[in-house]
């Protein structure tokens, strides 16, 4: 049995699927820590996991609050860009704390969160074999598929190659400060530099809970890349206050939450509100805990409005759910057979939306186009057109069938098999550079290279924090068109000509 350190970005999104997968993991009998703030502390302890502390001194209690109200109010680009540098932060806060944390709990394999980058360039520098989670849509660049963060309906052909390489190209540009960051430092730790983001994931194996069934047709990955399915365990979450007496079992209840994160654009929920108003409908709103109810003001149709909701509970009653169209919620949608409307804010999510209409489980309207006479039309639509239901339920049978939680266990256990240890790097035997042992030049700043005491070798453990880089200007335009080429020339190889045809509605 293993002891599996679990590396994750921090936000509920990505912890609800990870805690599960940590749980089904420790019911086989290996040993789960999860590596996270202090914020994540109180579910990931409530799930029945070991817990380590990250980033005690740029993560205190309170940060994810504040960061999650900032992007709350995004949409679009400003969001992704937001995410973006959130992730920056996130990664120079695990090559600084992780490396001595995960030597510390006495680790010895790992399952690092695709959105957490620099996770697999800890586990390579200490000699860890290392598996990839997909939590939200894949990150892996593949000309055969959009980009995750364009609402771009899937198309084949060569003209469709092209609009694909290019956003796969302005993808990697988005990630490059990122990126840089990672390959500085995994030079000063004496690791070769990843050519591109897909080189940042593991070579032994990679799990997506994205199922098959709802993946676009013809995407091109890696034989050790696997579509699993939902990884939920309703009995791994907290319980949650509800007014279960308000609930009406002679109406249909329609479900609308617009997840964790982008939940502080007030207008969606009173669109919400005012576009199942006078339907045979009754609506809960959950605000996610990032709004007080009473700034809605009175919403017609009286909707049961609430901070927090038993969000598993309440889909399984439900005849339809209205989301962000974060992968979690619509995967626990499809899980019970329940068709939906989603309304794509940023991130991964206009990607969910393509993959909702190409499947035909639901509707897609991003929030920028969102009116009170597009959601109730898409509304009723989607409750008077019996085959979206049925779509959603032959979704809801491939997914009982994939069992993707076992299945994601089953693939890990695999992969932490025998001989799947990793070959450590010489800079994971030698001994940690005393922290106060800095040059008069070295400053504490927001700079993203991690400090490397003059004088000592490349690859010695050097976790004291981060520095102003002087080269920092120079890098920025360092090698993002070679960086393009070679996507472009990687992904020409993943083509296999064939045509595919859309989804028939």
């Amino acid at each position: 049995m293993r002891r599996i350190g679990i590396l994750s970005f921090p936000s509920p999104g990505h912890f609800y699927p990870l805690t599960a997968l940590g749980r089904r993991l420790r019911s086989r009998g290996h040993e789960v820590v999860y590596f996270q703030v202090a914020d994540l502390e109180p579910p990931i302890r409530a799930a029945g996991l070991e817990f380590r502390q990250l980033g005690r001194e740029d993560f205190p209690a309170g940060t994810l609050r504040k960061q999650d109200e900032a992007l709350g109010k995004l949409k679009g680009i400003a969001g992704l860009r937001y995410t973006v540098r959130r992730a920056t932060l996130s990664s120079m806060m695990i090559l600084r704390d992780a490396p001595a944390a995960i030597r510390d709990e006495g680790v010895d394999a790992l399952v690092v969160d695709q959105t957490e980058m620099a996770g697999g360039s800890v586990a390579e520098l200490l000699g860890l074999p290392f598996v990839s989670a997909a939590v939200t849509l894949p990150l892996n660049l593949d000309a055969s598929v959009p980009p995750l963060f364009f609402p771009w309906l899937h198309g084949v052909g060569p003209a469709a190659r092209l609009r694909n390489r290019l956003g796969n190209a302005l993808f990697e540009w988005v990630f490059s400060e990122t990126l840089r960051l990672i390959n500085r430092q995994r030079r000063d730790w004496g690791l070769p530099p990843a050519g591109g983001l897909n080189e940042l994931f593991s070579r032994l194996a990679q799990v997506a809970q994205l199922p098959a069934a709802l993946e676009l047709p013809g995407r091109r990955v890696t034989p050790h890349f696997h579509h699993t399915g939902p990884w939920t365990d309703a009995d791994g979450r907290a319980p949650v206050d509800f007014p279960r007496s308000r609930l009406d079992p002679g109406r249909p209840l329609a479900y609308a939450s617009m997840g964790t994160l982008q939940n502080g654009i007030l207008r969606a929920f009173r669109v919400i509100a005012e576009a199942c108003a006078g339907l045979d409908l009754q609506l809960v709103i959950s605000l996610g805990g990032g709004q007080d109810s009473s700034a809605l003001g009175d919403l017609p149709g009286d909707p049961i409005v609430v901070g927090y909701a038993p969000q598993l509970e309440l889909i399984r009653r439900s005849a339809l759910t209205i989301s962000h169209g974060g992968l979690n919620t619509v995967l626990e949608s499809l899980e019970q057979g329940v068709p939906m409307v989603v309304l794509p804010v940023t991130n991964d999510q206009p990607g969910v939306g393509a993959r909702v209409e190409w499947s035909g489980v639901g509707r897609s309207i991003p929030v920028g186009r969102l009116t009170v006479d597009r959601l109730r039309d898409a509304v009723c639509e989607v409750l008077g057109d019996p085959s979206y239901r049925e779509r959603a339920e032959g979704m809801q049978s491939s997914i009982e069938a994939a069992d993707g939680l076992n299945r994601a266990a089953d693939l890990i256990g695999e992969a932490f098999g025998s001989n799947s240890r990793a070959v450590p790097s010489d800079s994971a035997l030698r001994p940690q550079t005393d922290r106060n042992q800095r040059s008069d030049d070295e400053t504490w700043g927001s700079g993203v290279r991690l400090l490397r005491k003059p004088g000592t070798p490349r690859s010695g453990h050097q976790f004291q924090g981060l520095r102003q880089s002087r080269d920092m200007d120079r890098c920025h335009s360092v090698a993002r068109a070679d960086r393009a080429d070679e996507a472009v020339a990687s992904f020409e190889r993943s083509i296999d000509g064939r045509e595919q045809h859309r989804h028939p509605r």
